[in-house]
């Protein structure tokens, strides 16, 4: 007969603490070789095979390495072993946080380990699905984060989020999750549908049989005509996003994607005089706007990537200008425009991607929590970046600490 106290854990722990993203992202940007750390990842893991940290660690460098099945594959397996997974920054002894997460790429989950970068905080990552039914074997905390972000897949687990973390005990950042939940690409559309400060072009849900008979899809409400922007219900970081100039660009763009729904938006010219697209991303954290990078590309769709900054110089430089000159230039342009954001959305911590529009409003192409935010950029090429991402770093962890009621604990990052 099994007793309570032989029952399985549901949220069983690793027994060794994580590298982490942060570290193994640094590593593979600044081009140190990283095979010394992979081997001795593999190396515990084939003295110990339940050594899920490791196997987590494996699968976040696979990930990084773009060896995307293989990440997945190890991941799953780390999971199947444990659910719970420690981080100490610095010194430890500061804030302790639980942070919720869930299965996925690097772009599944806010980036904590970044944004954690400089303090003395405890935290530990706790997987969630849509199963996940019982929150009481979680270690002592001060402060609990939503930190899954928001997807197709995810809307069941933000949902029983929501119903598991009611009257938690602790204060809860980023909470509720329902407020996550309503980051879709439509539902960030109907926020600020007619606002004159924010234009966030309507995304209209299309099923594949109405694109594949173009001519009942031009006669549906609020559809627009060519040119298009469309991607699949699902897609992050431009997966399967084109821009289509006509009928016969259609029939073409669904015989490469095979997903059963689209979301289809009017393209939206936002180059500049030069014929170049500029793209900011920036974060929201207690209501303040930080930049977080801005990019300068040939291409109407800009990921920063591929935007040519190593190769321009004089994009790092518009970059470094932008950057640089954010609380006194692009906010004070931008303040009505970030107020309306802050309200609407209605989050402690978030982050968009945006342009500006010759007419001085702000175009909106999608917000989220998940957004990639990191500090590991070459020094020696982006030195601007340094100083911004450290006081986004500090304001984050001033606010997890405020949120805590812990203001005056020991553990953030100096401004």
């Amino acid at each position: 007969m099994t007793t309570a106290a032989q029952k399985p854990a549901r949220l069983p722990a690793a027994a060794r603490p994580l590298i982490g993203m942060a570290e193994l992202v640094r590593g593979c940007e600044a081009g140190r070789d990283m095979e010394p750390v992979f081997n001795g990842l593999v190396a515990r893991l084939e003295a110990d095979p339940t050594d899920a940290a490791a196997l987590l660690d494996i699968s976040t460098f696979l990930l990084i390495r773009k060896a995307r099945a293989k990440g997945e594959q190890a991941q799953a397996g780390a999971l199947a072993m444990a659910r719970r997974f420690h981080r100490t920054y610095g010194k430890g002894g500061g804030l302790r946080i639980v942070a919720f997460v869930t299965a996925g790429d690097l772009m599944a989950n806010t980036p904590l380990d970044f944004l954690l970068t400089g303090s003395d905080f405890e935290l530990d990552l706790v997987y969630v699905d849509a199963d996940t039914d019982d929150l009481s074997e979680l270690p002592a905390h001060d402060l609990v984060i939503v930190a899954l972000g928001e997807s197709p897949e995810n809307q069941p687990v933000l949902a029983r989020l929501d119903a598991l973390l009611k009257d938690w005990p602790v204060p809860v950042f980023n909470g509720p999750a329902s407020r996550i939940a309503g980051l879709t690409r439509d539902g960030v559309c109907a926020m600020f549908r007619d606002d004159p400060h924010v234009l966030s072009p309507a995304a209209i849900r299309v099923p594949r049989a109405d694109l594949q008979a173009m001519a009942e899809v031009m006669h549906m409400a609020g559809v627009p005509r060519y040119p298009l922007i469309i991607r699949p219900i699902a897609s992050h970081a431009g997966e399967g996003l084109e821009l289509v100039t006509n009928q016969d660009g259609m029939i073409l763009y669904l015989t490469t994607q095979k997903e059963d729904e689209f979301f289809v938006s009017p393209f939206i010219d936002y180059s500049g005089p030069d014929g170049l697209f500029r793209k900011q991303r920036i974060a929201f954290i207690d209501g303040v706007a930080y930049a977080a990078h801005g990019a300068t590309s040939a291409h109407w769709m800009v990921h920063y990537v591929n935007a040519g900054m190593r190769k321009f110089a004089e994009r790092r430089a518009e970059e470094a200008e932008f950057m640089g000159t954010f609380d006194t230039a692009y906010a004070v342009r931008h303040a009505t425009a970030f107020a309306k954001l802050v309200e609407r959305i209605g989050l402690d911590y978030f982050a968009i991607d945006c342009a500006e529009l010759a007419d001085g409003r702000l175009l909106m192409f999608e917000a989220d929590i998940a957004m990639v935010l990191h500090d590991a950029d070459s020094v020696e090429m982006f030195p601007y970046k340094q100083e911004p991402m450290a006081r986004l770093f500090a304001a984050f962890q001033r606010a997890l600490l405020a949120r805590a009621g812990a203001a005056g604990k020991k553990g953030v990052a100096a401004a």
